[in-house]
Formats: C-alpha cells, structure tokens, sequence
C-alpha cells in the first residue's frame, strides 16, 4: 500500500514544484474573478443559471488568454502571425471544452436541486484540470 502511494506524493510534489502551475494558477484566480463576479451579477440581474455561467466564463475566457499568454506561457508563445492565430485558435478550443464542461456542470446539478452557485464551484475545479492539461500539453508546447 505505501509502495503505491509514495510514487503518487512524488508526482504530487514535482507538480506543485512546476512554476508553471503556480503561475497558471494564479493567473485563473484573476480570471476567475472575472467569471465568478459576471457571474453573480448576471445571477443578481435575474439571468438563468445556464446562461450566467455561459457569459459570464466567456468574459473569463478572454482575460485568462491575455494573462496566460503574458505571464505563464510567455516562452511558448507563438511568434504574430499565422502561428500564433493557431495558438489562439487552439486556446479557444480548450476554453469552449471548458465552457460546454462548465455549462453542463452547472445546468444538470442546477437541474438536480442545487444552488448555482454550489454547482459552479464543481464546474471551477473539473474545468480548471481539465483546461491545465490541454493547454499544457496542446496549446503552449
């Protein structure tokens, strides 16, 4: 048991040793940020459910590509031109798996009774892996 588990705690600590992740980290609390607070205001404005998590991570979407490309990608980043529009175009794929995830995250459990805004918390933590990954391994390669 403890065999199987200290090669886990390795893997565990050379990812929380990656500055990478700490920056990207970092960089998706400010888009968070962005998300969430568009979020609870179109909620606040009375918007459904689906449609506050939809917008409001779009505008998320936006400032995570200019914080990630500035701070945590910035040696990845593709030259202007044709291959950074691949880059972007990539970026926003990853980001509309995150949005399709967020939104179907939010809408069913929203749909099963519970408060929205419980629902999106669950739908931060699944996208956050879920995008970390793409982008790390497909986007800034």
């Amino acid at each position: 048991m403890i065999a199987m588990v200290i090669p886990h705690l390795r893997r565990q600590a050379r990812l929380l040793s990656d500055q990478t992740l700490i920056r990207y980290t970092l960089v998706s609390v400010g888009a968070l940020a962005v998300d969430m607070g568009s979020f609870l205001l179109l909620l606040a404005l009375g918007a459904p459910a689906v449609s506050a998590s939809a917008l409001g991570y779009g505008l998320g979407i936006v400032a995570h590509w200019l914080l990630s490309s500035r701070l945590v990608f910035h040696r990845d980043l593709a030259p202007a031109g044709a291959a950074r529009r691949r880059q972007q175009a990539l970026f926003l794929a990853t980001a509309l798996f995150g949005l399709a995830l967020t939104t179907f995250v939010v809408g069913g459990l929203a749909r099963l009774g519970l408060d929205p805004r419980g629902a999106k918390l669950v739908a931060i933590v699944l996208s956050f892996a879920a995008s970390w990954l793409l982008r790390r391994r497909l986007v800034f390669r």
